[in-house]
């Protein structure tokens, strides 16, 4: 029976897919991507079968959060923070360990199951926990406190994930939507964090596609300013959301995220689809928060607007331009980007333009229908990745010629 156990194991190290944490949980989260929203839309009609007291949109909230973003979070941190610290991978049953922790959620949260929240809090909370410890884990091997702010935001979100449930378990639905924002925002964070990292792989290869030179260097300033601010704003929203506080400072987040886009003044360069896929989730995180402001400032606008231009436009944009980034890099290919993946990027900026526009006047003809396609097109942006891009983490190639620098800069 051991020499069973040694021997799944065994192949479960060999298997491409089980090498490091992106390989496994990109695909893992394209997936719940695609199937999703279908689901919900399709076989639900957005009404979900065991939802009676949880609101149906603080579970498509939380199952985006929760599933879709944490699944790709796991990706890039069992990855990322090997490559920072110079430890080896997670990889084989450490990481089937956490898929498996992962996965109870997703099937409670695809029917919205109210009376199994306990189930899944458990089991995400232990995800949570187990990708913290991954984390910290590495630091502590190297010794390092350089990263440790990544750290910091999983316990965070840990913390909200266990707050979420208690708060749905309570019967308070208001102070579980002030919870599911704080958490979108945590991936706001993110997102600014790991941009500042991987940017400056990216223009360097934009600028210098052989690699032998590294012409662009990052403005220290900005590196940490936009997050900086966006956690501010997240801590003012979730204490006082009747004020204008709130308001105040998600518009100088916005005006951090707006002077960042200096970043990718870099000429010609800047065309390149997974460049601009980068510079556009920047870009609309900047809408979305100005949206916010004004929105609470008393402008003719919603602030759902700028929490969509947040969840499907950036977010997403952001995700699939890493999924995109790091599938190559890390499957020893250059940025030489296939067609799945322009068409990817396309697909994602469509479903964040249709999800949006008619909300702000725009497109009013889409009004009503615009939730089921904007859907439809995000679910086929990550279908088309998944079927571009699994086969290249199955089958990795050796990356010819001068190494390759990191996909993460550390």
């Amino acid at each position: 029976m051991s020499e069973a156990v040694h021997m799944a194991g065994q192949r479960a190290v060999e298997n491409p897919l089980l090498a490091e944490g992106l390989k496994l949980f990109f695909p893992v989260a394209a997936l719940h991507a695609v199937l999703l929203p279908l689901a919900w839309i399709v076989l639900f009609a957005y009404a979900l079968p065991f939802a009676h007291e949880i609101p149906v949109s603080q579970w498509h909230a939380h199952e985006m959060i929760f599933g879709t973003y944490a699944a790709a979070l796991a990706g890039f941190l069992t990855s990322a923070v090997a490559e920072w610290t110079d430890t080896p991978p997670r990889h084989g049953r450490a990481l089937l360990a956490l898929l498996f922790l992962w996965l109870p959620g997703r099937i409670v949260g695809l029917f919205g199951w109210d009376a199994l929240v306990i189930v899944a809090a458990a089991t995400d909370l232990a995800f949570l926990g187990m990708l913290l410890w991954y984390v910290l884990r590495a630091l502590i091997t190297r010794g390092s406190t350089r990263h440790a702010s990544f750290a910091v935001w999983v316990a965070l979100l840990w913390l909200l994930e266990l707050s979420i449930r208690l708060a749905w378990l309570s019967g308070n639905a208001d102070l579980a939507g002030r919870l599911l924002h704080a958490a979108l925002v945590v991936f706001v964070v993110f997102l600014s964090l790991a941009v500042a990292r991987i940017n400056v792989v990216v223009i360097n290869l934009a600028l210098d596609p052989g690699g032998t030179t590294t012409p662009y260097r990052p403005h220290p300033g900005r590196q940490n300013l936009a997050a900086g601010l966006v956690a501010v704003y997240g801590a003012a929203a979730l204490a006082a959301p009747a004020s204008a506080v709130p308001a105040w400072l998600a518009l100088a987040a916005a005006a951090a995220l707006f002077d960042r886009l200096a970043e990718w003044f870099i000429g010609i360069a800047v065309l390149r689809t997974h460049v601009l896929a980068l510079a556009g989730a920047n870009l609309f995180a900047a809408l979305g928060f100005m949206a916010i402001g004004m929105a609470g400032l008393g402008a003719p606008l919603s602030a759902a607007t700028g929490l969509h231009l947040l969840s499907v436009a950036s977010l997403g944009l952001a995700v699939l331009a890493v999924f995109i980034i790091a599938g190559l890099r890390h499957s020893g290919r250059p940025l030489d980007l296939p067609w799945h993946a322009h068409a990817a990027v396309l697909l994602m900026l469509a479903a964040g333009l249709v999800r949006i526009l008619p909300e702000t006047g725009l497109a009013t003809f889409l009004l009503g229908k615009h939730y089921a396609l904007s859907a439809f097109l995000w679910s086929l942006a990550f279908l088309v990745w998944l079927a571009g891009f699994l086969p290249l983490l199955r089958h990795p190639a050796g990356f010819v010629g001068r190494s390759a620098p990191q996909t993460i800069s550390r």
